[in-house]
């Protein structure tokens, strides 16, 4: 039991030494001293700094390099990580999306045969009225008021 505990655990750490010198002017060795240190992945030695790397046994300028190195690719990592979770949101509100234009579509259909009767009445009430426009009338309209109208004026007189 003990020697596949200690299997499991150096495949781990070969792992995540395997990680670490992914990263520019980071080897094997380099990577066992930062593994060692408890700086075992990308974004804990981004946030580490030179000064943490110094003390973890690597050399002032070769610490620079890979605390650079290791922001950059950080925050290229979140930068990917917000990407994907934008777009597996956006891929959940999708079939949402879809469903409620799906119902206003039917709704706008069931309406359409309502709109299209009142329709063929407005115009039908729209050539009605163009048919009695052909006579003419004679006098004031029914809307005229009495004290308007010339036969009342003259009264007056």
């Amino acid at each position: 039991m003990d020697v596949i505990g200690e299997r499991m655990a150096s495949q781990t750490k070969a792992s995540k030494i395997e990680k670490l010198t992914a990263l520019p002017g980071v080897g094997a060795a380099t990577a066992k001293k930062l593994v060692d240190a408890k700086l075992d992945t990308v974004s804990k030695v981004a946030s580490a700094g030179a000064s943490k790397l110094i003390k973890a046994g690597i050399k002032a300028a070769v610490a620079k390099k890979i605390a650079s190195a290791a922001k950059s690719a950080d925050k290229a990592a979140s930068a990917t990580k917000a990407v994907a979770s934008k777009a597996k949101a956006a891929a959940k509100k999708a079939p949402a999306k879809a469903k409620a234009t799906a119902s206003k579509a039917k709704a706008a259909a069931k309406k359409a045969p309502a709109k299209a009767k009142n329709l063929a009445k407005s115009v039908k009430s729209k050539t009605e009225k163009k048919d009695t426009s052909g006579t003419k009338k004679i006098g004031p309209s029914p809307k005229t008021p009495l004290s308007k109208m010339s036969w009342f004026k003259n009264l007056k007189k």
